[in-house]
């Protein structure tokens, strides 16, 4: 998978992807990751990539014309399966979005700021928009990591255990059962004795029945789902 970030702070995101599972995954060649600065992109001495909203009203804008400089450079480089927008005001990131973006071969990533993009970026060259929640950042950086995580822990190859990431909360619209480790006794705070049974069925049963009972106690919306 290669995926693109256009963005006005590329220094913001780039320490993500230098640890951890991202970093595993860009190490073993299983995605690459470019930032592309929009300011290289500008039409005049000053990098200018913002300015005033017509009809008045306080914020920047992203220009049009940098934006459509940047993304139609990257086009006439390769294929995009995905063209997203980082936005507050777009579907709402999820474990099924996620899923999904996980198959793709190729995806652009375009960063909000300030008061946003010219509308006809979203218009003309957008193919989806994506928020990580009802809240506003000064930029789309971050929420654009929080995506690349969600997706790159999913290809295969990236996690150690493929199938942990098939038990994860909302894989199947349930939050995950709780999780235990040694020791089995600790200040007299026990693990459940099934976890140590060592019957396997019975555990099964054990974790489905407390994914079930949590998501029903935390969050009932998702079994409505």
């Amino acid at each position: 998978m290669r995926i693109d970030i256009i963005t006005v702070l590329p220094e913001l995101m780039k320490s993500p992807f230098e640890a951890s599972i991202l970093k595993r995954a860009i190490d073993k060649g299983l995605v690459s990751i470019h930032f592309h600065d929009l300011r290289e992109h500008s039409k005049n001495k000053y990098r200018q990539i913002d300015d005033y909203q017509f009809g008045g009203g306080a914020g920047m804008v992203l220009m049009v014309e940098p934006i459509d400089k940047c993304i139609s450079q990257l086009k006439s480089e390769r294929e995009y399966d995905e063209i997203i927008y980082m936005t507050p005001d777009g579907t709402t990131l999820n474990q099924s979005i996620a899923n999904e973006l996980s198959l793709k071969g190729n995806i652009m990533i375009l960063c909000g700021h300030y008061k946003g993009v010219d509308q006809r970026v979203r218009d003309h060259l957008i193919t989806r928009e994506i928020s990580i929640g009802d809240f506003v950042l000064s930029g789309g950086e971050l929420a654009a990591n929080i995506l690349c995580d969600a997706i790159i822990r999913l290809i295969p190859g990236v996690l150690s255990n493929e199938t942990s990431a098939l038990t994860d909360s909302f894989q199947d619209n349930l939050l995950a059962p709780p999780v235990y480790t040694r020791p089995a006794d600790y200040k007299g705070w026990k693990v459940p004795e099934i976890l140590t049974s060592g019957n396997t069925p019975k555990i099964e049963e054990w974790r489905e029945d407390q994914a079930i009972k949590r998501t029903k106690e935390i969050r009932p919306d998702l079994l409505d789902d």
